[in-house]
């Protein structure tokens, strides 16, 4: 851009924001952001669609693991350390002729139904605790922060191997075991929740209606710590699939020679030459489910918070 006498403008002969393509105002920005946005979710959208996808099939492989599991753990002595490629044996088999691929689809039961239930587990105590917690305030808050604290100061693998030398280390101790060391965390995550509800408008009309605390915390303040508690849910679910399958690596939760991703893993490793896919098709399992459930937890989080501010 020049003036009429051919000399340069004063400004530099910078053009205008409109001139470089810059939205020039509010609107314009606003438009912006909408449409980069848009082309971000949209591209987020892909990843959600095949976490979804994947954990279905991952969900019906575990409704079918029971049923897989008498054919599983059958012993083929003649068959045994078949590489992975032998035609009948896409992952070939182990040291007792097991088909590996069979092992891994009955184990997906053992391995992420336990994951679900400690997740549940863990966050109705947090529920029920937290929210106790966060609105009585008090000396209620003060017995109930201190026994978190305490439970928060447990190492998990040392009180694991503690229980399993007391009670056994059947698999439903060890799930319930880790109920109560996940709990600390989400009653902590719920009582932020309800403290931040608790001075609401709302909250103040329900105590001038004379409602019992009961009511007050659990239909009017734990919906709308909703979103929290779902997304937290499936962090935990994630968590709680790598904690199990260590405990079974490490022996503890499920029995030598049941199909279940942590132990195969401990299993895999002694084969690791012979078979690799004995080891790396669980761990890779692990790790699949996990990064989908964080995926499709993260999903929720953002839908629940843009619900939130509209």
């Amino acid at each position: 851009m020049t003036l009429e006498n051919g000399a340069p403008p004063i400004d530099g002969g910078f053009d205008s924001p409109a001139d470089q393509g810059v939205p020039s105002t509010p609107t314009e920005r606003i438009a912006a952001v909408g449409r980069a946005r848009t082309a971000s979710l949209k591209h987020r959208s892909w990843t959600v669609i095949i976490s979804v996808v994947f954990l279905v099939l991952v969900v019906a492989t575990a409704i079918a693991s029971p049923f897989l599991q008498a054919a599983a753990t059958q012993q083929h002595i003649m068959d045994a350390m078949l590489p992975p490629g032998t035609i009948g044996h896409p992952l070939g088999t182990d040291a007792l002729g097991r088909d590996v691929l069979l092992f891994t689809l009955a184990g997906t039961g053992s391995a992420t139904v336990g994951p679900v239930v400690i997740a549940a587990g863990s966050m109705v105590l947090a529920i029920i605790f937290g929210t106790i917690a966060g609105y009585l305030r008090g000396a209620t808050d003060w017995i109930i922060g201190r026994v978190v604290d305490i439970l928060l100061a447990l190492p998990v693998m040392l009180v694991a191997l503690v229980v399993a030398g007391v009670f056994g280390a059947g698999y439903w101790v060890t799930v319930l075991m880790l109920i109560f060391l996940f709990c600390p965390s989400d009653i902590r995550i719920v009582r932020a929740g309800v403290t931040e509800q608790a001075p609401r408008p709302y909250v103040e009309a329900a105590q001038m209606l004379s409602l019992s605390p009961a009511t007050i915390m659990y239909r009017h303040i734990v919906p709308n710590v909703w979103p929290l508690i779902v997304t937290n849910f499936l962090l935990n679910v994630a968590i709680a699939l790598v904690t199990l399958s260590s405990l079974s690596f490490l022996g503890i939760g499920v029995a030598p020679g049941t199909p279940d991703w942590g132990r195969q893993i401990s299993d895999g490793q002694n084969i690791m030459s012979e078979n690799p896919a004995m080891l790396v098709v669980p761990a890779l399992l692990i790790v699949l489910v996990a990064m989908a459930v964080n995926v499709l937890g993260d999903w929720i989080d953002d839908t629940l918070r843009e619900r939130g501010m509209q």
